[in-house]
């Protein structure tokens, strides 16, 4: 089976896989299936795409972060700030020195140093497997924020520390100082790298397009190039190519929110991502199962590597692991709340204490996936001395183990934790809720009026016309925004009347849009929020359009 073959039959198991989850009677969470599908390809035609550490980091992680850097909630994320930094930082080092001891005492057979590496790799989240678990259950806004952003930040401080221990178990030496100096040059350089590129890519393409127009497919594919160049560029000087990917799409939002990109390239480039989301990650998934037929191979010699005389002591100790991860977890998330409600207490604020469930929630939804695989495949084979490198094997399956388990624990325990459990939305989100639409009904009206009087002025003979239609567009967006019943009813418009309605339209869409904008720029409401509304006034316009 050629390599084309294999890839097509990876992108079949995923279409599949989206038919699969609703037509099987069991309500088995997709990521399963797409694993299930990718060990049938390698298994049944003895041939799968092994994970070449590299090429998948280049080829899979920087779109897929962009995106999350590009939709996720700026606002919340900056309100929030210090509950993502204590568990992208805070708690991955915690995890590093009690996970990595946990499994050193568990295997005495694993150096220390190859343990805190283990530790290390397993401790960062994954965002595309809690995207996939997400849409099986219902989770809080803030909730989900904090896991995204945790996520997104994370993966720099856990892979630099899997690389300092790995180079510890390598030369047998260890530096405080170099481990400090690495991890902020990582973490700076690459957020400069993608912060700096992304505003120069769209800064030409502004100045390009105000001086010989817009293509929406070159600004579609753009898009699309923009996180694999920066995170190329951060990884050649020695930078996090990840941060640089999520430091882009962070960029590409706040660039976005000038609103000079056409609404059809808008939503082209909507479609286009949303696909290449569903592909990448369900191709991750497949790709994970296609490693199943080579670990189980590897089994015997991971199992000797541990000392276990039986391999069904493989999965007990991948299960203590993931254990040890969630008590990690359940301990960091409820000291960080003690101090905070602690803190709060001694300013003055009343706070309202989480229900345990949520706390529980927290800890189970800290799942991993296919970035950990990858990172722990990057262990070199030997010592600089030539002996084999001690524990490889055991590694990659304790590895496994650990998002198999992670990935099933969160399915099974999430949906149960989160039912019922309601989880009121705060005061700011109602604030912008309502700012949001009084302030985009307000805009629009005002560009219907001007918009009226313009085209009155320079068709006087039809100003009345136009005063008309413009009066009965008023109240229909009244009506839409529940402000005013069904306006009264009129005869059926002439052709005339249709065109002049259709240009007060799109004028109020316009006017909304541009309202909307200037509110998220204003940080007056969430840039999420001003993204969906400005996906609905798109749709509009398009429609609007689409019917002339």
């Amino acid at each position: 089976m050629t390599t084309v073959a294999v890839i097509m039959a990876m992108l079949v198991a995923v279409m599949l896989s989206g038919v699969l989850v609703r037509l099987l009677p069991l309500a088995i969470p997709l990521p399963f299936i797409q694993i299930g599908l990718g060990f049938l390809i390698a298994a049944v035609f003895q041939r799968g795409v092994l994970i070449e550490p590299d090429i998948f980091f280049l080829l899979f992680l920087p779109p897929l972060l962009f995106l999350d850097g590009w939709r996720v909630s700026k606002v919340a994320v900056l309100r929030d700030a210090s509950s993502i930094a204590q568990l992208a930082l805070g708690l991955v080092f915690l995890t590093v020195a009690a996970v990595g001891y946990l499994i050193h005492w568990m295997i005495p057979a694993v150096p220390l140093p190859v343990a805190f590496a283990i530790a290390a790799i397993v401790s960062p989240t994954d965002p595309v497997a809690l995207e996939a678990i997400s849409h099986r259950v219902r989770i809080p806004g803030r909730m989900r924020t904090i896991l995204e952003g945790e996520a997104l930040f994370n993966d720099a401080s856990g892979l630099v520390a899997f690389r300092i221990a790995a180079a510890a178990a390598l030369t047998g030496a260890f530096s405080w100082a170099e481990a400090i100096g690495s991890f902020l040059w990582l973490a700076i350089a690459g957020i400069v790298v993608g912060m700096v590129i992304t505003w120069l890519l769209m800064g030409t393409r502004a100045r390009l397009t105000r001086r010989f127009g817009a293509e929406p497919g070159s600004d579609v594919l753009l898009s699309l190039i923009t996180p694999f160049f920066v995170y190329y560029v951060a990884e050649q000087i020695g930078a996090s190519g990840i941060l640089a990917a999520v430091a882009a799409g962070i960029t590409m939002s706040y660039a976005e929110m000038s609103g000079r990109l056409a609404a059809a390239t808008r939503v082209e480039r909507h479609a286009v991502w949303n696909l290449l989301q569903f592909t990448l990650n369900g191709m991750m998934f497949v790709l994970l199962g296609e490693q199943l037929p080579t670990l189980i191979d590897n089994l015997s010699s991971a199992a000797s590597e541990s000392g276990a005389q039986h391999l069904y002591w493989l999965p007990v100790y991948g299960l203590a692991v993931c254990a040890g991860l969630i008590a990690c977890r359940l301990l960091w998330v409820t000291v960080s709340l003690k101090i905070a409600a602690l803190r709060a207490r001694r300013l003055g604020r009343t706070t309202i204490a989480p229900h345990p469930r949520l706390i529980l929630a927290m800890a189970l939804a800290g799942v991993r996936g296919a970035v950990t695989l990858a990172g722990v495949m990057t262990l070199p084979f030997a010592l600089l001395d030539g002996s084999p490198f001690p524990a490889r094997d055991l590694a990659i399956c304790l590895a496994a183990l650990v998002i198999l388990f992670s990935l099933l624990l969160a399915s099974l325990g999430l949906p149960p934790l989160m039912k019922g459990l309601e989880v009121p939305s705060s005061e700011r989100d109602r604030r912008e809720q309502a700012t949001l639409h009084r302030t985009r009904l307000q805009a629009a009206l005002k560009g219907v009026r001007e918009a009226a009087a313009q085209f009155g002025q320079a068709s006087p003979a039809d100003a009345a016309l136009y005063r008309d239609v413009a009066e009965r567009v008023s109240l229909e967006l009244r009506r839409e925004a529940c402000a005013y019943g069904d306006p009264e009813a009129s005869a059926p418009p002439d052709a005339r009347d249709l065109y002049i309605e259709r240009q007060l339209r799109l004028q109020a869409v316009a006017a909304a849009r541009q309202a909307i904008y200037q509110l998220a720029r204003r940080h007056q409401i969430s840039d999420s929020l001003a993204r969906e509304q400005v996906m609905l006034l798109d749709m509009e316009e398009a429609r609007i359009r689409a019917s002339h």
